[in-house]
């Protein structure tokens, strides 16, 4: 199965990164967060991907392009017309199609736009900013056992705020900085089948219609999944994400 990622967005709140670069592109560790991602998939032997491109996309297409130059060490022979040498140092046996899907399109027509590189019965599909532990195989299984046109992931949202708990006088019995919500939301790391398409259009956020009319139609299964789970939105996002990996405790590091 192809493994496709939406690239394109502004990620606006995250200016103090993205006035420079594809949000994909901000760094964890010295390696975008879309690295992260793809090493996540590429652990389950997930390969073939393909990147909806959008808002500076050369900076995305150039990070590929100079990879093994970036990610090797080489010996040039500046004699020989710059003959080139590589020492792998990296391991990542990725094919990647980078696909331009326009700047300010809505995200179920980026998907629509890359329909000619699927030619599979189904793909996966997940975003460009979140990263977890979810086992794939796991979550490609129950797709198939559902039998549905889609899967998506839903996770226990996080509170950004501090929440407390008061007893009937209106007394603080509890207070709580970071709380687990009850309830799910879409982190993403969709399973769907190719049918998808079929509700898709040149004018469509995914999130919104296809969805809607997948679940009225009872062809939206969710695979609820309970581990760690994070997307990188804001800066505080960003800084979360780092402090973790700089302390050798980041949960999505499976590789």
């Amino acid at each position: 199965m192809k493994v496709v990622i939406l690239c394109g967005g502004l990620g606006t709140r995250l200016r103090e990164e993205t006035e420079y670069k594809p949000k994909p592109m901000v760094e964890i560790g010295g390696r975008p967060i879309l690295w992260h991602i793809m090493k996540i998939y590429s652990t389950y032997c997930f390969n073939d991907f393909i990147l909806c491109l959008g808002y500076k996309q050369h900076i995305i297409r150039e990070y590929f392009l100079n990879y093994e130059y970036m990610n090797n060490d080489f010996t040039i022979n500046l004699g020989s017309r710059e003959k080139i040498v590589y020492h792998s140092t990296h391991n990542e046996n990725w094919n990647v199609t980078l696909v331009d899907t326009g700047l300010e399109t809505k995200k179920g027509t980026r998907v629509k736009k890359i329909e000619p590189y699927i030619k599979e019965d189904r793909f996966m599909l997940t975003y460009g900013d979140g990263v977890g532990n979810i086992n794939i195989r796991e979550l490609i299984n129950y797709h198939l056992k559902q039998g549905k046109i889609a899967t998506f992931t839903g996770v226990h949202p996080i509170s950004r705020f501090a929440t407390v708990e008061t007893d009937e006088s209106g007394e603080i019995t509890a207070w709580s900085e970071k709380k687990t919500l009850e309830g799910y939301i879409n982190a993403g790391f969709f399973v769907l089948e190719r049918k998808i398409f079929d509700y898709l259009d040149d004018d469509c956020e995914l999130e919104e219609r296809p969805m809607e009319r997948l679940a009225k139609e009872k062809q939206i299964a969710m695979y609820k999944y309970d581990g760690f789970w994070h997307c990188m939105d804001t800066y505080r996002d960003y800084m979360f994400l780092q402090s973790l990996w700089e302390r050798g405790e980041a949960p999505w590091k499976i590789w």
